[in-house]
């Protein structure tokens, strides 16, 4: 399946969902080289929302470029299959090894503003992230490391805490939509 259809598949789980699912539709119809971050208005990223076993805490990273607590992802850099790139980003900047797909839908819909900033000494403009998120699962027991180019802590969280300790205010809507979504007691 291509990643159009993934999108167009989506289910939202509230207006923002929608709003962005229908945008998101429009960008891939419109904007050349989404899927590579040359497209510097607009370009896909997907993320992962790792939980633990019986869906109460969250891995959450401490983002560098931020300065804030976030969860995992990066980039699909030409890559269409975005769950893949999820789970590769999760591995990479948490070291867990054991993560597996909830469900291999997608699981979140955001499209995120992201401001200018410096990058490995560049000069980044100001654009949009098409994010798309996926549920992923670990356990608690799985060794925890950093990727230090990227971040400088991992920790499991309560899914509270996860959106209480970002200090991104416009992302505390998204985690807490995300923790809002989750299968209560593991019963989807």
């Amino acid at each position: 399946m291509n990643y159009r259809q993934e999108i167009m598949d989506f289910e939202p789980y509230n207006e923002q969902e929608r709003t962005d699912k229908a945008r998101m539709l429009e960008y891939i119809d419109v904007v050349q080289d989404i899927l590579i971050r040359d497209s510097t208005a607009a370009h896909f990223t997907a993320s992962a929302w790792i939980v633990n076993e019986d869906y109460t805490k969250t891995v959450m990273v401490y983002h560098n470029i931020y300065d804030s607590w976030a969860w995992t992802g990066g980039h699909v850099d030409g890559d269409s299959n975005f769950l893949r790139v999820a789970l590769k980003e999760a591995e990479e900047e948490t070291g867990l090894k054991d993560l597996t797909p909830v469900s291999e839908e997608i699981y979140g819909l955001e499209i995120l503003e992201v401001p200018a900033h410096m990058k490995n000494g560049q000069h980044i403009r100001p654009h949009l992230h098409l994010n798309v998120t996926y549920l992923l699962q670990a356990s608690e027991s799985g060794a925890l490391t950093i990727k230090p180019d990227e971040n400088s802590a991992v920790a499991w969280m309560a899914l509270a805490e996860a959106v209480a300790k970002t200090s991104e205010s416009e992302m505390k809507p998204i985690y807490q939509k995300l923790n809002d979504k989750l299968p209560k007691n593991g019963q989807s």
